[in-house]
């Protein structure tokens, strides 16, 4: 898993105006231009934040990259936690799930 040029490519292209056309416009280049594995490049291709959650690509990156796609809030927290169930705990980065996912606190259990 290349998860340092998966971020670093959502954070150009949530800082660089040139990298927001060309992946308007050539979403290919761009993702040529970074040395992704074919789940993350398809990944991006989808716009699957669920995935790209699981995959480890830091909250605050993907939250400015749901914004670009013109995803609401909710319903970006909603498309994490739906990662989860469908592609299991999150693999990598400072989100990676122990224990599989579950909550140990008692506040978590009840929901």
């Amino acid at each position: 898993m290349s998860l340092y040029y998966l971020q670093k490519f959502l954070y150009v292209l949530n800082r660089d105006e040139g990298a927001q056309k060309k992946y308007q416009n050539d979403l290919e280049a761009l993702l040529g231009d970074f040395d992704l594995t074919d789940e993350e490049a398809d990944a991006l291709r989808k716009g699957d934040i669920g995935l790209l959650y699981v995959l480890g690509v830091n909250g605050q990156i993907l939250m400015h990259y749901a914004a670009f796609l013109g995803i609401e809030w909710f319903d970006y927290l909603d498309m994490m936690r739906k990662g989860i169930e469908e592609h299991g705990p999150v693999r990598a980065g400072v989100y990676t799930m122990t224990g599989e996912g579950e909550s140990f606190t008692e506040e978590e259990k009840s929901r």
